[in-house]
Protein backbone atom coordinates (compact mmCIF):
# COMPACT_ATOMS: atom_id res chain seq x y z
CA UNK A 1 0.00 0.00 0.00
CA UNK A 2 1.71 3.27 -0.85
CA UNK A 3 2.06 6.18 1.80
CA UNK A 4 0.97 9.57 1.26
CA UNK A 5 4.07 12.08 1.74
CA UNK A 6 4.03 15.75 1.45
CA UNK A 7 7.01 17.65 0.60
CA UNK A 8 9.00 18.64 3.73
CA UNK A 9 12.01 20.94 1.91
CA UNK A 10 13.52 21.52 -0.80
CA UNK A 11 17.90 21.55 -0.97
CA UNK A 12 19.43 23.53 -3.74
CA UNK A 13 23.45 23.36 -4.03
CA UNK A 14 24.56 26.16 -5.96
CA UNK A 15 27.76 24.81 -6.47
CA UNK A 16 27.08 20.91 -6.74
CA UNK A 17 25.16 18.73 -9.47
CA UNK A 18 22.87 16.96 -6.94
CA UNK A 19 20.19 18.52 -5.39
CA UNK A 20 17.40 16.74 -2.67
CA UNK A 21 13.76 16.75 -2.05
CA UNK A 22 12.77 15.80 0.93
CA UNK A 23 8.88 14.26 1.48
CA UNK A 24 7.32 13.42 4.58
CA UNK A 25 5.12 10.71 5.65
CA UNK A 26 1.85 12.66 6.08
CA UNK A 27 0.53 10.27 8.95
CA UNK A 28 3.90 9.56 10.17
CA UNK A 29 7.46 10.81 11.25
CA UNK A 30 9.38 8.72 7.99
CA UNK A 31 11.21 11.37 5.54
CA UNK A 32 12.18 10.35 2.23
CA UNK A 33 14.93 11.70 0.64
CA UNK A 34 15.94 11.91 -3.35
CA UNK A 35 18.53 13.32 -5.44
CA UNK A 36 16.96 15.43 -8.61
CA UNK A 37 18.51 17.16 -11.12
CA UNK A 38 18.72 21.04 -11.05
CA UNK A 39 16.17 21.45 -13.56
CA UNK A 40 13.67 19.59 -11.27
CA UNK A 41 14.74 21.41 -8.22
CA UNK A 42 14.41 24.90 -9.76
CA UNK A 43 10.80 24.04 -11.28
CA UNK A 44 9.50 22.61 -7.59
CA UNK A 45 11.26 25.52 -6.02
CA UNK A 46 9.72 28.07 -8.65
CA UNK A 47 6.09 26.60 -8.01
CA UNK A 48 6.91 26.47 -3.97
CA UNK A 49 7.55 30.44 -4.24
CA UNK A 50 4.50 31.46 -6.34
CA UNK A 51 6.57 32.20 -9.11
CA UNK A 52 4.77 31.76 -12.69
CA UNK A 53 7.27 31.71 -15.67
CA UNK A 54 6.11 33.76 -18.42
CA UNK A 55 5.58 31.03 -20.41
CA UNK A 56 4.90 27.18 -19.63
CA UNK A 57 8.20 25.12 -19.01
CA UNK A 58 8.33 21.57 -19.33
CA UNK A 59 6.20 20.46 -16.12
CA UNK A 60 3.56 22.96 -16.97
CA UNK A 61 3.57 21.80 -20.28
CA UNK A 62 3.10 18.31 -19.72
CA UNK A 63 0.22 19.70 -17.25
CA UNK A 64 -1.61 21.28 -20.18
CA UNK A 65 -1.41 18.38 -22.54
CA UNK A 66 -2.59 15.69 -19.92
CA UNK A 67 -5.48 18.45 -19.39
CA UNK A 68 -6.27 19.11 -22.98
CA UNK A 69 -6.22 15.24 -23.82
CA UNK A 70 -9.18 15.29 -20.91
CA UNK A 71 -7.62 13.50 -18.17
CA UNK A 72 -6.51 14.62 -15.16
CA UNK A 73 -3.53 13.87 -12.92
CA UNK A 74 -5.06 11.71 -9.87
CA UNK A 75 -1.49 10.98 -8.07
CA UNK A 76 2.38 10.31 -8.09
CA UNK A 77 3.47 7.59 -6.67
CA UNK A 78 7.66 6.60 -6.59
CA UNK A 79 6.68 2.79 -7.33
CA UNK A 80 9.91 0.73 -7.08
CA UNK A 81 13.39 1.00 -6.39
CA UNK A 82 15.83 -1.35 -8.66
CA UNK A 83 19.70 -1.02 -8.72
CA UNK A 84 20.13 2.27 -6.87
CA UNK A 85 17.44 3.55 -9.22
CA UNK A 86 14.13 4.84 -8.40
CA UNK A 87 11.04 4.36 -10.10
CA UNK A 88 7.56 6.44 -10.46
CA UNK A 89 4.18 6.11 -12.00
CA UNK A 90 1.78 8.81 -12.92
CA UNK A 91 -1.63 7.98 -12.84
CA UNK A 92 -3.94 9.88 -15.01
CA UNK A 93 -8.14 9.79 -15.26
CA UNK A 94 -10.55 10.06 -17.65
CA UNK A 95 -13.66 9.29 -16.21
CA UNK A 96 -13.36 5.36 -15.72
CA UNK A 97 -10.49 5.13 -17.29
CA UNK A 98 -7.31 5.16 -15.48
CA UNK A 99 -3.57 4.94 -17.00
CA UNK A 100 -0.43 4.50 -15.59
CA UNK A 101 2.66 6.20 -17.10
CA UNK A 102 6.19 5.08 -16.49
CA UNK A 103 8.10 8.31 -15.07
CA UNK A 104 11.65 9.91 -13.69
CA UNK A 105 10.94 10.43 -9.77
CA UNK A 106 12.07 14.12 -10.22
CA UNK A 107 10.12 14.55 -13.08
CA UNK A 108 6.93 12.98 -11.43
CA UNK A 109 7.07 15.17 -8.06
CA UNK A 110 7.92 18.19 -10.13
CA UNK A 111 4.74 17.74 -11.98
CA UNK A 112 3.04 16.58 -8.76
CA UNK A 113 4.04 19.70 -6.95
CA UNK A 114 2.93 21.74 -10.36
CA UNK A 115 -0.75 20.28 -10.05
CA UNK A 116 -1.06 20.08 -6.55
CA UNK A 117 -1.79 16.12 -6.67
CA UNK A 118 -1.26 13.50 -3.82
CA UNK A 119 2.52 12.05 -4.05
CA UNK A 120 2.70 8.61 -2.46
CA UNK A 121 5.63 6.36 -2.20
CA UNK A 122 5.53 2.28 -2.06
CA UNK A 123 5.73 0.84 1.42
CA UNK A 124 8.39 -1.58 0.51
CA UNK A 125 10.78 1.13 -1.37
CA UNK A 126 9.34 3.32 2.07
CA UNK A 127 11.06 0.74 4.38
CA UNK A 128 14.28 -0.42 1.75
CA UNK A 129 15.21 3.47 2.33
CA UNK A 130 13.57 4.65 6.11
CA UNK A 131 13.19 1.26 7.38
CA UNK A 132 9.87 0.08 8.91
CA UNK A 133 7.35 2.30 10.13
Amino acid sequence: MPVRMALSRILIRETNDTHVVELREVEGERVFPIVIGLTEAAAIERRLMGHDPPRPQTHELLADVIEQLGYRLEKVVISDLRNHTFYARLYLRKGDDVVDIDSRPSDAIALGIATEVPIFVAERVLDEVCGPN
